[in-house]
């Protein structure tokens, strides 16, 4: 699968969240948050069935759009990226970063604590 672009990502977004929809139901849910038109929303739109992110079938002579790409394929591909070229592919440098960089509530604390105590017992 290609890489799914910022722009993209806006359009599959209203797809994980509200399910399969028309091109007009798309253009009214991103455009005006986005100030795009309709020709730049179906741009968007073929440009993913392009890359085989969304799948297209004709119902009523209309055409309902749905995601094919899971949202969590997405967030796994997008964070993997991320650690990649920002952190050599490491997790404990990317969290490194964020606690030295933003403060940590004593709840993210515990939910970090928390999961580390959970991977280590998986490794037993």
């Amino acid at each position: 699968m290609s890489k799914i672009s910022g722009a993209e990502s806006h359009i599959m977004e209203a797809l994980w969240t509200r399910g399969p929809l028309t091109a007009e139901e798309i253009v009214q849910t991103v455009g005006p948050a986005q100030a795009w038109g309709e020709a730049t929303v179906k741009t968007l739109i073929n440009r993913l069935l392009k890359k085989k992110a969304l799948a297209s079938e004709r119902t009523g002579g209309r055409a309902i759009y749905r995601p094919i790409v899971t949202q969590a394929d997405y967030v796994t591909g997008e964070s993997q990226g991320l650690l990649d070229r920002l952190f050599g592919g490491q997790i404990a440098p990317l969290v490194a970063h964020y606690a030295r960089h933003r403060a940590v509530s004593p709840d993210e604390l515990a939910r970090l604590k928390a999961l580390i105590a959970e991977l280590e017992t998986d490794d037993e």
